[in-house]
């Protein structure tokens, strides 16, 4: 006897309404022929589910526990049709990612084409933002999933190490601190600086470790991107903070030396948040496991 998920839900119906007659009903069925099916499970597991009576029927200790079974496996054979859901042919799932600066930059555009060509009916929604605003928005439900600097605390969300995002000093060739294997913020503070706008998290979190260190930074200028910062800096106008990956990319189309940055601040990473990972969407839980595999790590190392 194959186990049948219909014969199941019928068990509750009739578990539901405490009456053969009601739970045929409600499964849209004749009463002969729940009578049988419910005969056939009794017949199979060898016990009685039911003690009739002329009221109806109520459960026998071994259909107590068979309800519960009975519960678990239709709950799962849900779960199961909504993941797969995400793969039918003609659904349509769209996926929202809140990223940093640096991931929507560095990361994303060599990673997202993959999962696009592979899997045809999803749409992805990238949301740029700063880390604090993912995390508000995450943490108040605007946001479902996200990726974030590990510089920030997030006590009310779930968070799972993404890649590794290095910040390093870019400076002109010729600049003095251009010898330097590694440095630490305070080496730097005396120099003029070319940096991100105001409103940047990564910029606002250099200035809040300068002042720790009884700084300010002196700006020669500011811009909204690493891109356009790379060429003033290679234009010998000051030296500036980037990501890694970042001052990589661009040391293929600017002049400029790369040193790296000593402390837990500069060595930080991108992590993958959610306030839940367990309660997210299976389309979303699927995005997570391809950001998060093995395979994709092997691209970004």
């Amino acid at each position: 006897m194959r186990l049948d998920l219909f014969d199941l839900q019928l068990f509750l119906h009739i578990v539901e309404t405490g009456s053969l007659t009601r739970g045929a009903q409600y499964s849209s069925i004749s009463l002969q022929a729940a009578s049988e099916r419910i005969k056939k499970l009794e017949q199979h597991y060898q016990v009685n589910l039911f003690i009739r009576h002329s009221g109806g029927v109520k459960l026998t200790f071994a259909g107590q526990v068979f309800a519960e079974h009975a519960q678990a496996i239709l709950q799962q054979g849900q779960q199961l049709s909504r993941a797969m859901a995400v793969f039918s042919e003609g659904q349509h799932s769209n996926i929202s990612l809140w990223c940093n600066s640096s991931a929507q930059s560095e990361y994303l555009p060599l990673l997202l084409p993959k999962y696009l060509v592979n899997n045809p009916n999803i749409q992805i929604d990238l949301k740029e933002a700063e880390s604090n605003d993912i995390i508000a928005a995450l943490t108040n439900g605007t946001a479902k999933l996200g990726l974030i600097s590990s510089f920030f605390a997030t006590p009310q969300l779930q968070t799972l190490e993404f890649s590794d995002d290095p910040l390093v000093l870019i400076c002109p060739e010729q600049h003095d601190l251009s010898t330097g294997k590694a440095l630490k913020l305070g080496d730097c503070l005396n120099y003029p600086f070319v940096g991100l706008m105001q409103y940047h998290s990564l910029q606002q979190s250099i200035e809040t470790l300068a002042r720790l260190l009884h700084c300010e930074i002196q700006y020669r200028l500011r811009l909204p991107n690493f891109s356009a910062i790379a060429q003033v800096v290679a234009n010998g106008v000051g030296i500036a903070i980037m990501p890694q990956r970042a001052a990589q990319r661009l040391a293929k189309l600017y002049a400029f030396k790369q040193i790296q940055l000593t402390g837990d601040w500069a060595n930080r990473k991108l992590l993958l948040a959610a306030k839940n990972f367990d309660e997210l969407s299976a389309a979303y839980q699927h995005f997570s496991q391809f950001l998060l595999s093995a395979e994709i790590q092997k691209v970004l190392d």
